[in-house]
């Protein structure tokens, strides 16, 4: 192994923004300097869980939501003004009756198609 290729490791005092202080051992400095720190896990939002609105005035997210606005049918904001009735039970299954509907005259259609090969296969095999 290289010799003089490490940087020296040695204990530094790291400051706080609340003024506390700890001692550690690294390679940022001198020996016994002291680190001072602008931001740490104490003040910044990313730790404190402060500061997760998303303050956006006709930015990306504004640009976005006029772009969609009315994909699928309108946006969630205005159907919720327009419509405020909620649905009605017999809807949601009339809607649930149709897509089990439409599941089970695809398996029909699965088993055929299968049945169709099996008999095939039956037929190449006989005549060998």
């Amino acid at each position: 192994m290289k010799k003089d290729t490490h940087p020296d490791y040695h204990l530094i005092t790291v400051k706080m923004t609340d003024g506390t202080s700890f001692e550690t051992r690294s390679t940022w400095g001198e020996a016994n300097g002291t680190l001072v720190l602008d931001i740490d896990p104490t003040t910044h939002p990313a730790w404190t869980g402060g500061g997760t609105r998303i303050l956006d005035r006709d930015g990306r997210v504004g640009k976005f939501n006029k772009k969609f606005e009315g994909f699928l049918g309108g946006s969630s904001k205005t159907e919720a003004k327009s419509n405020p009735e909620p649905v009605k039970a017999e809807a949601v299954e009339e809607v649930k009756a149709e897509a089990v509907e439409e599941v089970k005259a695809e398996a029909v259609e699965e088993v055929k198609a299968e049945a169709v090969e099996e008999a095939k296969t039956e037929a190449e095999e006989d005549k060998k």
